[in-house]
Order: structure tokens, then C-alpha cells, then sequence
């Protein structure tokens, strides 16, 4: 919102609050601003934000699943069996063999003084993992649709949405740099308009940190595949 002020009041020591909107390419510029006014000395801070939508380039899913049992060996047989259906689903979905990999077993043994004891629960449970790291990433949503094969083939499988990473910040981060402080300057300008005070150069720089979200808010960033990416470029401005 454009902010107009009384221009017999400019030499004054302050002239007040700046709040700028705007567009500029794929950014939205929003924002508050500080006008720092003196005789000789005054200046405008605006901030400008950049946001471009990005679609998540590295999948990570891991499966996890269990048996269970009062025998250990007949737990070991199970947990076996079922690493290897796990292995032929994964193949089956198209992964080739370096990007899969079989995390360590753990046994849990129910009846150990840490766990206390109980002659109602099994004893045995052992849990194995299952880890794809692929750049495949519409693969992998498609995997986790299909998950049900492997409950139906008797694996105890713990569901957990797989990960989804975008790697190429830096392929982006020059131009929505760009575009981050050409918002900031279109803020100024307005406000240089408005006051009618030239817009000098620029005294002062700063950007704030790149920041990955979900492209929706209601959804967590790391399961999201479709993110967000936003910088916001702070500038001073010298009015003349």
C-alpha cells in the first residue's frame, strides 16, 4: 500500500513506516520498511521477496518392517523371508541394486531386565530396514501407492512417507537473488514517488536466508514433492 505523506513535512527528523507490496517475476514483494530521515542523511529500508515454486529432485524411502516370535531362529527365518520380498518388490519397481541397501537388524528381546517382564508378550522382535536413495523421484511416488503388495504378502510393514529433497539451490539462487532486490527497489521507488524525494543509491545490502517449505502450507517439507523456495533481500536506499 502506496504511503503518502505531507511533503512540507520532509525536512522533518522522521518521516515514519513504509509498507510495500508488489510483483516482480516469480516474487512477491511484501514487506515493512524503515525510513531513517535527517538533513542530509536520508534513507529508506525495504525489504523484497522472492519465491519460486520447485519440484523436489532426490527421494529417500525407507522400509521398515518386523518379526516376531519366542524363537529367535524362527524370528531370524521370518525376518529373512520377508528382506527378501522386500528386495524383489524394489526391483520389480524398477531400482537397480546401488540404490538400494539394507540397514542394520536390531533385536529386541522383551523379557531383558530393560524392558521388564511379562510372560504375555513375545519375546523375540526383530526389525529390519530397507533404504532407497534415488533421483527418480516420480518412481518413488509411485512405490509408495503399491506398498499393499507387500502387506498382502504377510511383511509387517511400518508405513512412513518417503523424504523428498530439493538438491539445486544454487542453480537458482543468483536470479531469485535478482529478483528479491528488484522488488525491494520497486518498493523504494514507489515510496520515493509518493514522498517526492529522488531515489539515490544504494547505501546498504543484506540477504536473509534461503528457506525450502512446501509449496502448501498444510503439508510437512520434507514428505512434500512439490516445495517453495523464498529469500528476502533487505536494501537502504539514499534519498536525495
Amino acid at each position: 500500500m502506496p504511503v503518502t505523506l505531507d511533503k512540507s513535512l520532509l525536512p522533518a527528523a522522521v518521516f515514519g513506516g513504509l509498507i510495500a507490496a508488489g510483483m516482480v517475476g516469480g516474487g512477491a514483494l511484501i514487506g515493512s520498511g524503515v525510513v531513517n530521515a535527517q538533513v542530509g542523511n536520508r534513507q529508506v529500508t525495504v525489504r523484497g521477496l522472492a519465491e519460486r515454486n520447485v519440484v523436489a529432485d532426490l527421494a529417500v524411502l525407507t522400509l521398515s518392517f518386523k518379526a516376531a516370535n519366542d524363537d529367535l531362529p524362527t524370528a531370524q527365518t521370518q525376518i529373512d523371508r520377508d528382506l527378501a520380498s522386500v528386495r524383489a518388490f524394489l526391483r520389480a519397481q524398477g531400482y537397480p541394486e546401488d540404490q538400494i541397501s539394507v540397514g542394520r537388524m536390531q533385536v529386541t528381546d522383551t523379557r531383558a531386565r530393560e524392558y521388564g517382564s511379562s510372560q504375555n508378550t513375545i519375546r523375540y522382535i526383530l526389525t529390519q530396514s530397507v533404504t532407497v536413495r534415488t533421483t527418480d523421484v516420480q518412481r518413488v511416488a509411485t512405490t509408495e501407492r503399491a506398498l499393499n503388495d507387500l502387506v498382502r504378502q504377510g511383511v509387517q510393514l511400518d508405513f512412513a512417507a518417503p523424504n523428498y529433497v530439493f538438491t539445486r539451490l544454487n542453480e537458482i539462487r543468483p536470479s531469485m537473488i535478482g529478483e528479491a532486490t528488484a522488488a525491494a527497489r520497486s518498493g523504494a521507488e514507489q515510496f520515493a514517488k509518493d514522498s517526492g524525494a529522488p531515489l539515490g543509491p544504494i547505501r546498504q545490502a543484506t540477504q536473509g536466508s534461503f528457506e525450502i517449505l512446501a509449496r502448501e502450507d498444510i503439508d510437512p517439507e520434507p514428505t512434500s514433492l512439490n516445495k517453495r523456495v523464498r529469500v528476502v533481500a533487505t536494501v537502504t536506499y539514499q534519498l536525495r
